[in-house]
Parts: C-alpha cells; sequence; structure tokens
C-alpha cells in the first residue's frame, strides 16, 4: 500500500526509485542477496534517495548482513564505456580501509537486467541527521568527538586521493558498537581502544557511508562527468568548487564536515534557499549567521574554527592535520587545561596585566588613529634600481644587489606594498625619471631612488624617498661607511623609510631586517650575479643557459659561505626551474640537487618563511604534492606579506586542481604586487585560454604588450589566440608578416608558431622556412607537451606526401624521445608524445598502448594540466592509429576537460592537419560546429 501511495502521489523520480524492485527474482530475491521483511511482509527500506534504494539483506554465500543499495534503472542504460568508468570509480571507493569507513563488501552490475548495485556492511544506528531532528542538537563535545572521527576519515582517504563529495549529516552515522571480545592483531586492538574511549565518554562512533560514491554513480550517469561539469552533492552542504563545477580535493570535503557540524550544532543550514542558486548566492555572500552559534553557546574557537572550514577560498580553509590540531585545541580538555594555566599564572601577573593593559589600549587608541590617517595608498612604495656610481662597472652587481635587499627589507612590513623588483627593473636607465608616470603604473604613493659607490673597502650610498603624487622629497641620507657595514647600511634605510611613511614594524620584522644574508662580500656578489640572471631568464631566448650560469654562480658563493640561507634558496629554485618550468632537465638527478639544496637552507633556517616558500616550490615543480605546497605557503604569508611569488605559485596549484577561477584571482593578486611581471601577466592570459575565454586571454596579452610593445612571442602568441577563437589564421598571418619585415632572425621565438600557422594554411613553403627559422628548438610545446623539430619535419613530409623523408624524421624523432622516456619512463606527457609518434609511423597497437599509460600516469583528478593535455592529445594519437572510436571518445572526454588545450580549440580541429584522419565522420563535424563562436 505504501508502494501505491507514492506512485499516485509521488514525483517521477519515487516512481523511477520504486522500479527498482521489478530486479528483484521471487519478490525479494537480488543475486546472491534476499532482501529482508518486516512482519507485515514488506520489503525492510533502509533509505531511498536520487540514485536508487538501499534495504536491509543478507548475503546468502557468505551468511551476512549487509545494506543493499540497488540502483535507478535508468542509468543502468549507459555505454559500455559509462560502465567502465563507474566500476573503476567504485573500486577505488571499496579500496578504502578505515574505522570510521563504512565498509563496501561489493560493487557489480546485475547481468541479467543491466542494474547497478553495492552492499556494504550493515550499520545498525541512526544518522547524524536522524539524531538531530530527534533530540536536536548536540553539545559542543559531542560534535568536537564526531568531527575528529571525520577528519580522520578524511585524511586517509586524502592519501588515496578520494574526496567524497557528499559530506552531509546523512551519510555519517552514529553507530551502536559491540566490542568483540577477541582482537587478532594490534591494529585491531587499537581500533578496539579507541571504541572502548568513545563509549566510556559517551560520544558515539562514527561510520561515513557512501565514500566515494557520489563521484562513481555520477560517472555512470554521464560520461562527461569526469570533467566535473554537473553539479555533485547535496545543495545545503556542498562547497563553492561543486557549485562551479572546478576539481575537487580533501578541502572541498572539510567544507562539508564544517556545515554538517554547523547543523548538528544549531539544527540549521549556515546558507539557505529554495534553489540550488539562491543556495549558492547565499553561499557567495559569505555572511554566516554567527548568531545561530551563539545562540547555541558554541565556544569562540570553535566558531573561529568553523568560520575557516567555510571560508570561500579552499586555500583559506584547514587542511586534515591543521583540522585535527585545532580539534583538539577546541576540545574540553584542552579548554580545561588553558583555564588552569591561567588561574596559576593570574595572581603572579594581576598588577602587571593590569598596567600593560593600559599601556596596550593607549597604543591601540595611537595606531588606530595614524591607521585612520593614512589609508593603504599611503603606505606603498618601489624602490627602483640604484644608479651606480663605482669606476668599475662590474660592480653593477653589487649596486643591484644593494638595492634588492632594500627592497627585500621593506618587502618584510605588513603595514607597506612594496612593489616586485621584477617590475621595478624596468626602469633602470640613466635616462631622467618621470616619477609620476611610474608611481600611476606601479600603483603606488612613493618612490625610493638611490646610487652605489664603491671603491677599495669603502661604499657610500644615497637614498632619498619621494612623493610619486607630486615630485616631493620626503628623506635623503648618504652613508659612508666601510664596505663591511654595507648591510647594516641597507637596514637602516629599510627601517628609515618605514618611519617616515609610518609603518608599524613588528619585533619580528624589526629582527628580519637587520639580519644580514651573509658576511662574505665575495659570495654577495656572485649571488647577485645569479639573482640578476634568473630574474631575467623568464625573458630570455637563453633561459636555459642563463639558468645554469646562474647555478655555477650560487654553487660557488655557498662554497665560499656555506651558512649563506637565501642563496641555498635561490638554488633549489634554480634546480627546480631547469626540472619543471623549462623541462630541458626532468631527470632524477637534477630534482635531487634541487632537493639537497633544500635540504641545506633547511639545516640553516628551519622556521624561517623562506624556508617554507623554498619548500613550497620544490613540493609543486618537483613532487607535483599540491597540499604540502599549500600548506607551506599558508606559513609562509606570516612573514612575506608583500612577497608575490606567494600569490603567484597558489595560482598555478590552484589551477592544477582545476579550480581556474580561483587560479586567475591569486595570479591578479600577484600583479598588484608584481604590476610589470611579464610572466605573471602571460599567466593570466594563459588561464583565459584554457577556460576558453579568448577575448579576455587576448585582452590580458594587451596588456604584456603595453609593457613590452615588441616582444614577438606575445605578438604571436595574440594572433594565435584568435586563431583558435575565430578558425582564421589571416590576423596571426599579418602579424607574422610584419614580424619577418623587422629582419630574418626577429621570427627565432616565434618560429613555433609561424610553423603551425603555415600548416593552417597549408602552405608547404611557409613551413619549410618556419622550421629553418626554428633551428634545433623545439616545433610546439605546450604546457608539458613537447614536440621535437624532427617531428614537424615528419609532419611536413607527410602532408606534402613524401612518405619517406616522413618516416626517415619520425624514427629520428622517436629515438630522441625514447632517450626522454626511459630516463623518466612514468613522465605521462613524455608517453603521450611517444604515442603520437608511434602511430606516425604506424605502430598502432604500441601507440594506442603508450596513449592508455600515459592517461593512467597523468590522471586529471591529481593534476588538471598536465592530465587535460595528455587526455588530448591522446585523441590525436587514437585518431592517428585509425582507432576512431577511441579517438572521438577521447576527443569528446578531452573538451569536457577542466583546461582547454590550443590542439582542442576551433581553430585547430577546423584547420590543422592533426585532425585530418577525422574529417569527414559526421560525429566529428558535429564537434566542431558546436565550438564555432556564436
Amino acid at each position: 500500500m505504501s508502494c501505491l501511495l507514492r506512485v499516485g502521489i509521488g514525483s517521477e523520480e519515487e516512481v523511477a526509485q520504486d522500479s527498482t524492485q521489478d530486479a528483484f527474482e521471487n519478490g525479494r530475491r537480488f543475486g546472491v542477496y534476499e532482501i529482508d521483511c518486516h512482519a507485515d511482509g514488506s520489503l525492510c527500506e533502509l533509505g531511498r534517495g536520487a540514485m536508487g534504494v538501499t534495504y536491509r539483506a543478507t548475503d546468502t554465500s557468505l551468511q551476512r548482513k549487509v545494506a543493499l543499495k540497488i540502483i535507478k534503472s535508468d542509468i543502468a542504460e549507459r555505454s559500455a564505456d559509462a560502465r567502465e568508468r563507474f566500476l573503476r570509480e567504485a573500486r577505488a571507493a571499496a579500496s578504502l580501509r578505515h574505522e570510521n569507513i563504512a565498509i563496501i563488501h561489493q560493487f557489480g552490475m546485475r547481468l541479467e537486467t543491466g542494474q547497478y548495485f553495492y552492499a556494504m556492511e550493515l550499520i545498525e544506528g541512526e544518522t547524524l541527521d536522524d539524531r538531530v531532528r530527534r533530540a536536536g542538537p548536540l553539545d559542543a563535545r559531542t560534535t568536537i568527538g564526531i568531527a575528529k572521527q571525520v577528519t580522520s576519515a578524511l585524511a586517509a582517504a586524502e592519501k588515496h586521493g578520494l574526496v567524497h563529495r557528499d559530506l552531509k549529516p546523512a551519510n555519517l552515522m552514529l553507530v551502536n558498537v559491540d566490542e568483540p571480545e577477541v582482537m587478532e592483531s594490534d591494529q585491531s586492538r587499537s581500533k578496539r581502544s579507541k571504541i572502548r574511549a568513545l563509549r566510556k565518554s559517551g560520544i558515539p562512533v562514527v561510520k561515513i557511508i557512501d565514500f566515494g560514491l557520489a563521484k562513481a554513480f555520477h560517472t555512470a550517469t554521464d560520461p562527461k562527468s569526469l570533467t566535473h561539469d554537473r553539479f555533485v552533492g547535496t545543495p545545503a552542504f556542498a562547497s563553492p568548487e561543486q557549485f562551479d563545477h572546478s576539481a575537487l580535493d580533501v578541502r572541498s570535503d572539510i567544507y562539508s564536515l564544517g556545515e554538517t557540524l554547523w547543523f548538528a550544532l544549531t539544527g540549521k543550514t549556515p546558507f539557505s534557499g529554495r534553489s540550488v542558486e539562491e543556495i549558492h548566492r547565499a553561499q557567495q555572500s559569505n555572511v554566516l549567521p554567527v548568531e545561530q552559534l551563539k545562540a547555541a553557546h558554541v565556544p569562540s574557537r570553535l566558531r573561529s574554527l568553523l568560520k575557516s572550514m567555510i571560508a570561500i577560498e579552499p586555500a583559506s580553509r584547514p587542511g586534515t592535520h591543521e583540522l585535527a590540531a585545532r580539534l583538539q585545541d577546541c576540545s574540553p580538555e584542552a579548554r580545561s587545561a588553558r583555564r588552569m594555566r591561567v588561574t596559576l599564572a593570574a595572581a603572579a601577573i594581576a598588577l602587571l596585566a593590569a598596567v600593560a593593559l593600559a599601556a596596550a589600549l593607549l597604543s591601540f587608541l595611537r595606531n588606530e588613529s595614524v591607521h585612520s590617517l593614512a589609508t593603504a595608498v599611503e603606505k606603498s612604495i618601489a624602490v627602483l634600481p640604484f644608479e651606480n656610481r663605482s669606476s668599475d662597472k662590474e660592480n653593477a652587481y653589487f649596486t643591484d644587489g644593494v638595492q634588492d635587499e632594500i627592497l627585500t627589507d621593506l618587502a618584510k612590513i605588513a603595514d607597506l606594498k612594496v612593489i616586485s623588483r621584477t617590475s621595478v627593473m624596468h626602469y633602470k636607465s640613466d635616462a631622467p625619471r618621470n616619477l609620476r608616470e611610474i608611481g600611476q603604473q606601479l600603483g603606488v604613493a612613493h618612490i625610493v631612488e638611490g646610487s652605489v659607490q664603491r671603491a677599495a673597502n669603502k661604499v657610500r650610498v644615497n637614498a632619498q624617498l619621494l612623493d610619486a603624487r607630486t615630485d616631493a622629497h620626503l628623506w635623503a641620507q648618504t652613508y659612508d661607511r666601510d664596505l663591511a657595514d654595507v648591510f647594516a647600511i641597507q637596514s637602516e634605510i629599510a627601517k628609515a623609510i618605514a618611519d617616515q611613511l609610518q609603518a608599524k614594524l613588528s619585533p619580528n620584522e624589526k629582527k628580519a631586517i637587520e639580519e644580514p644574508p651573509t658576511t662574505d662580500l665575495a659570495a654577495f656578489d656572485l649571488y647577485s650575479r645569479a639573482k640578476s640572471l634568473l630574474l631575467s631568464a623568464g625573458f630570455s631566448a637563453t633561459q636555459d643557459q642563463d639558468r645554469r650560469k646562474a647555478i655555477e654562480l650560487l654553487d660557488e658563493a655557498v662554497k665560499r659561505d656555506p651558512s649563506f640561507f637565501v642563496a641555498y634558496c635561490l638554488l633549489a629554485g634554480a634546480h627546480e626551474d631547469l626540472y619543471a618550468v623549462s623541462g630541458s632537465d626532468h631527470t632524477p638527478a637534477r630534482l635531487a640537487l634541487a632537493e639537497a639544496a633544500l635540504q641545506a637552507a633547511v639545516r640553516l633556517r628551519p622556521d624561517a618563511a623562506e624556508t617554507h616558500l623554498a619548500r613550497a616550490n620544490y613540493l609543486y615543480y618537483g613532487l607535483r604534492d599540491y597540499g604540502g605546497a599549500l600548506a607551506e605557503l599558508q606559513i609562509a604569508w606570516r612573514a612575506l606579506p608583500n612577497d608575490p611569488r606567494l600569490f603567484e605559485l597558489t595560482g598555478y596549484i590552484l589551477r592544477r586542481r582545476g579550480q581556474q577561477k580561483e587560479a586567475l584571482r591569486n595570479l591578479e593578486r600577484a600583479v598588484e604586487l608584481d604590476p610589470r611581471n611579464f610572466i605573471t601577466l602571460q599567466q593570466i592570459a594563459l588561464g583565459y585560454q584554457n577556460l576558453g575565454r579568448y577575448a579576455e586571454s587576448i585582452a590580458a596579452l594587451d596588456r604584456v604588450l603595453a609593457i613590452m610593445p615588441a616582444n614577438v612571442e606575445t605578438r604571436a602568441n595574440r594572433g594565435l589566440f584568435y586563431l583558435c577563437w575565430k578558425g582564421d589564421s589571416q590576423p596571426l598571418h599579418q602579424t607574422i608578416d610584419a614580424i619577418l619585415a623587422q629582419g630574418p632572425g626577429t621570427i627565432a621565438s616565434a618560429a613555433d608558431i609561424w610553423f603551425l600557422c603555415a600548416l593552417a594554411e597549408r602552405n608547404p613553403a611557409a613551413a619549410e622556412r618556419a622550421l629553418i627559422a626554428l633551428g634545433d628548438n623545439p616545433s610546439w610545446n605546450e604546457g608539458t607537451i613537447i614536440l621535437s623539430r624532427s617531428f614537424a619535419e615528419g609532419l611536413l613530409a607527410h602532408m606534402t606526401k613524401d612518405e619517406a623523408r616522413a618516416r626517415t624524421a619520425f624514427e629520428a624523432a622517436r629515438a630522441q624521445q625514447e632517450k626522454i622516456v626511459q630516463a623518466q619512463p612514468d613522465y605521462g606527457p613524455a608517453l603521450c608524445v611517444l604515442g603520437l609518434i608511434d602511430a606516425a609511423l604506424g605502430r598502432k597497437d604500441l601507440a594506442l598502448d603508450e596513449g592508455r599509460r600515459a592517461i593512467a600516469h597523468t590522471p586529471v583528478e591529481k593534476d588538471v594540466i598536465n592530465g587535460s593535455y595528455v587526455l588530448q592529445y591522446s585523441a590525436i594519437t587514437a585518431a592517428w592509429a585509425g582507432d576512431k572510436e577511441i579517438a572521438l571518445q577521447q576527443l569528446e572526454a578531452g573538451l569536457h576537460a577542466p583546461l582547454a588545450s590550443v590542439m582542442l580549440s576551433y581553430g585547430a580541429l577546423k584547420l590543422l592537419p592533426f585532425w585530418d584522419p577525422l574529417r569527414g565522420d559526421p560525429r566529428f563535424e558535429k564537434i566542431v560546429a558546436s565550438l564555432a563562436p556564436k
């Protein structure tokens, strides 16, 4: 009767759910499982939802009770590929073992009906949702006890790369545990001890159900789901990333846990609405109803923790380790310990506290008065390159080093906005400077100018502070000292400028400013030369040579002064650039050199902010440990408030996690501190291109050209993005002609784009000229997909039907690429390129196998950038290998990846010969037409 009533008055969804009963044999049998019945003969339902119905059942083969979930029949009506993906994701979820996660016994599909199901351990108890609705909100102690258990489970899942995606009160079971009398292993004894402690404290044991299944079911339902283009989860408890369809990690689950704990404490959710859109809008407002927590008498520390867990930006939320520590700090035991310490100390410090309070109050009022008069603009400053007045021009590097140290010291002051050296180095000139114009370009109110004169063992440093808006001189000082005092001079200048701008200087900041980088001036010269080389390497056609030369200089510097801390940090970064940024030496040996330099820095100053930044770079570029890198950056931010590298690296990490919009926001914040950084602005343009937002990408390149109007690579990229967007090669062609008109060697840095333009126009003569201009450089480099010059020769020969020349060129390309793969066999991008070459050589099975392995080594879920590139270029491999079905499947999946490559743009699909094997296929032509600009 209950079923008939639901059918009569329920929704279509409920009717579809009831259709699961059609799969039963003899009314209650489902394969080896027999559904339990109530006394009245009705089936024993444990719950029902959008995906299906869960029943209490018995596994007749193993004679154990299970919770059997039978998925709606319409989910089963999918392709074989969808079913394969479902099972792959489901197996990953089933591999997770933790005492606070419900065990999945079996996933499967019943062949007779094509119906999915899974069986998990039967948990006796009630959900957190049911508990709160039945008995009211929980107290803080119980809530913290539950949160600790869930956090432990999330930490375990994080190690497996798994995200729940639907963490909510209804998926947390509060269990009535009966302890077994015998525990066979140490691990079991440990679990038994935890259970006993929880039962003694009155805190329920928690079991998370449906772990990882949201993704598995979503994948089975829609092949596009691997690219996160549909909402997954429950809106009231979902993270902002889920609404934006961004890639997720454990911090998304931490957000959902924060909302779940909020519900447990108040019986309400922090954001509500009648629709998904209303909930998302409330979320984006970031206005938390903290009065709900206060009304529930939630302690202040726990309120603060919940607010950080529900932060809009994932990077602002605690990771699992930090969350566990903060939960412990919020516990009643910790509060009692703190109260005891306070009580014991109160009598001894009462008088001092009263005096200190009065002094602090006066200081606060004074500082607030100053702050109200001095806006953020008033405390903004740029330190322009100093003039080298030494007779020996070799001292130019020393002069640069002095200016850079003053800038670095000022940047350590949180109360100032200080522009990075990368931006101010553009104003290194003997010509008179227009300070008002420079101030406007850099967005600052004040400018520091100066000069350095070094002779024998003496040094003269002149510095002056000017108001960029009026050209007024605010402060000036000349220092004539012994050369050995140069670092003391730099500190004095920085403190004098901070004082002039009325910037607050903390004791830690004062200490950091006064600490000299080294006591060896020769080592400082070597370091300054290396730093200048590395700063300009990103703008140079000889960047790898510059980096290698910088490494030699730094090796010599630390040999002279083994305690030269910042030199070790810079050295680690230089090795990482060769390993990951340029990719020219992506070998274990190069990574080991980076690690050795980092460890030297750690030994010298393990707690320094620069150490945490260096470690973040190593974790990101070397190990691709994005969570670890973000944690290090959070620590570094406290002492490096003006360092744009923190925001820049955060942007790169978020981009690799699929959080493209958040990544762009961080890159824009980096540009605020480094407004003329050519590379960061290029990366912003690339970020918009990754999103397929070509108009904004071109506008970002125009910002680059406003700084460096003659930059050939940027001009060519602007035309290339127009080709990708509109499928029109003419603007790029005109740009190439204009560059060529400047001289035959001008095109060298954009010869690869010229070659691509010639391919799009099917112009073999222009392609040959582009190859000559290319020299020995790669013919194409998109992210970590690097195609050699030999590959380009083979592609051109194939296009002109010269198959003998094509085979010779591709064989040469393969010999080069095979060496790269042998040096790094698990590196997906290199293996992907090898598969592409083997496809060109007609080695179909080998090419397809290499493509599959490349995708397996570089999953999109773990690395959005490399994963997307590998997936998309593997589609070309399959097309060349003659397997249209795989090619089209990978093409469709690639188009829905979180990042778009040039090769999968409308223009590339329409014009480039890479996709010729698919031309004429109706599915391919439909895809191309769907991408045409509206």
